[in-house]
């Protein structure tokens, strides 16, 4: 079974408050297994357009990974972070070919 994984691009404008929700969010990724792979490391824009912070965050799978955005935990988390910061983010299954 592949692993998934959530890509998110965000833009932050509240630091302060947005480390409240790294904290609070713990406990759903912790819950459902996941890993990040990358986490706001400095990126290089060489096509089209995205936002300041890309993450990328590791599921043992594709369940695993949908359930954790929509759990009771995550939502709390992103109650925070909706405020002050704007964010696209997709769920995709990874490739095993």
């Amino acid at each position: 079974m592949p692993k998934a994984y959530w890509v998110a691009h965000v833009d932050v404008h509240d630091p302060d408050i947005y480390a409240k929700y790294r904290a609070a969010n713990a406990v759903a990724f912790a819950k459902y297994g996941a890993r990040f792979l990358i986490r706001g490391a400095p990126q290089q824009q060489i096509e089209g357009q995205t936002r300041s912070r890309t993450v990328v965050i590791e599921f043992p799978d594709l369940q695993a990974a949908t359930d954790c955005f929509h759990s009771p935990e995550y939502q709390a988390a992103k109650a925070i972070r909706d405020p002050i910061s704007s964010a696209d983010t997709v769920i995709i299954e990874g490739y095993e070919g």
